[in-house]
């Protein structure tokens, strides 16, 4: 099971860090986020380092559905209901910038970045799309309002955004990699604070502890592995969802996301083009509890398209905050020096080029406001985060997450042991797939 991304692209490869190091800034995790920080820093002639625990990219980011854009299901209505008009303006500027400096660098990169308008559509309930036009125009920015679209069922209504884009993330980054300070099978274990600065705990390749010293340290591991500093196990899940690449299917011209409405998920799909694949996505949920995943879209290729041929599948996995915005800032309003990247909701190639030009300068502070990860946590979610995790602990079963004892699920579509707490993940053998669990299934 692998994504489209991958087919004929091949990333450059990097040593294992061998010796202790000083920098002025550690990136932790070699995904879109940590590489984009690392990209910053470098045109700034910064001494930094960038770790991953594997090979780059190798985790989310080559599974990530691709998409580049400020239009992040129905935000802004909420956004503004929630936070406010200026807050949710500073969103849609945040994330505008991302999407044109993905434009900017992809100028000069073979990337396959196109534009597209980027729709959201509802088959339900058309008051919702109509506040969102409404909170859209509020804020400064322009939507198009339509009743009509490229997919194989009737819509009610649908909000676009024009300019937005798609591209191939893992050509991107065979271009922007290779000039990069990145060390490869290098596991970040610990961070402890310093008189001046942090001390890194790194296991290299051949199992060998190191140290790196660093002013700054930067976590962009996907889902943050420290748990006694800021409560992300608590602001955060995990939700899976899956992707069918298909042959000889009708095309569109433009990007459709499904709103997630209640209803029936094969009428909640995302359509686009990528050269000569229709890829459709959607029927996930929760990550640890029961879904449709590919059976449900091969149900829905199978209704909609009976011509077309399968020619990929495959799964990505969303870190989820509690109010639908990304946590970048300071990992813990205490720990100046120390940042993180996380949370980025569905919607993480924009949020990590938003997240890399917040944590490098390269965005104005005011924007950052909006995502500081210390802000209130009272929300709906917390406590059905904390409800699932009561009721996984306490189950009595075999398989237990190495993260915090949690009662792991068995995915049948994937093959796989899942956390439906926090959305760690293991292969069957044990071995750990996805974070925030730092340790295999013991056998």
């Amino acid at each position: 099971m692998s994504s489209v991304w991958e087919r004929g692209v091949e990333l450059p490869k990097f040593e294992t860090v061998k010796s202790d190091k000083k920098v002025d800034v550690l990136i932790i995790g070699g995904g879109m986020a940590g590489l984009l920080c690392g990209y910053f820093l470098q045109g700034r002639s910064a001494k930094y380092a960038i770790i991953e625990k594997n090979r780059i990219a190798g985790g989310v980011t080559k599974n990530t559905t691709a998409k580049i854009t400020s239009q992040h299901g129905l935000i802004y209505s909420e956004l503004c209901q929630d936070f406010g008009q200026e807050k949710a303006a500073a969103y849609l500027k945040a994330n505008e910038l991302a999407l044109a400096q993905y434009r900017k660098m992809a100028a000069e990169i073979d990337c396959d970045f196109e534009e597209k308008t980027n729709f959201i559509y509802t088959t339900e309930d058309k008051g919702k799309i109509l506040d969102e036009v409404e909170a859209v125009e509020k804020i400064g920015g322009k939507a198009i309002y339509t009743e009509q679209a490229e997919i194989p069922y009737k819509i009610e209504a649908a909000v676009g955004f024009a300019k937005q884009a798609q591209f191939n993330p893992l050509k991107f980054i065979s271009a922007i990699a290779p000039d990069l300070a990145i060390y490869e099978e290098s596991f970040a274990t610990k961070i402890d604070k310093e008189h001046f600065g942090y001390s890194v705990t790194v296991v290299n390749g051949q199992g060998r502890t190191v140290k790196f010293n660093a002013d700054r340290v930067i976590v962009a591991t996907h889902f943050p592995f420290m748990d006694k500093y800021g409560m992300y196990f608590m602001k955060m899940y995990q939700q899976r969802s899956y992707v069918l690449a298909l042959k000889d299917a009708a095309k569109v011209d433009q990007m459709y996301i499904g709103n997630r409405q209640k209803g029936d998920k094969l009428h909640n799909l995302s359509f686009r083009t990528y050269k000569d694949y229709l890829l459709i996505g959607g029927c996930g949920a929760r990550t640890g509890t029961k879904c449709g995943a590919f059976d449900e879209l091969r149900e829905a290729a199978k209704t909609y398209y009976p011509e077309s041929k399968e020619v990929a599948a495959w799964a990505t996995q969303d870190c989820m905050t509690l109010d639908g915005i990304p946590y970048i800032g300071r990992y813990t309003k205490k720990k100046e020096g120390l940042y993180v990247a996380t949370g980025f909701n569905k919607w993480g190639m924009t949020n990590s080029m938003a997240a890399a030009m917040l944590l490098t300068g390269n965005m104005d502070k005011e924007l950052a406001e909006v995502f500081r990860p210390d802000r209130s946590m009272m929300k709906p979610q917390l406590f059905i985060n904390g409800l699932e995790s009561a009721k996984n602990l306490m189950k009595p079963v075999g398989h237990r997450c190495t993260h915090l004892g949690c009662a792991l699920k068995w995915n049948k579509a994937e093959k796989t042991w899942d956390c439906p707490c926090h959305g760690s993940r293991f292969k069957e053998d044990g071995k750990i797939i996805d974070n925030p669990a730092q340790k295999n299934l013991k056998g």
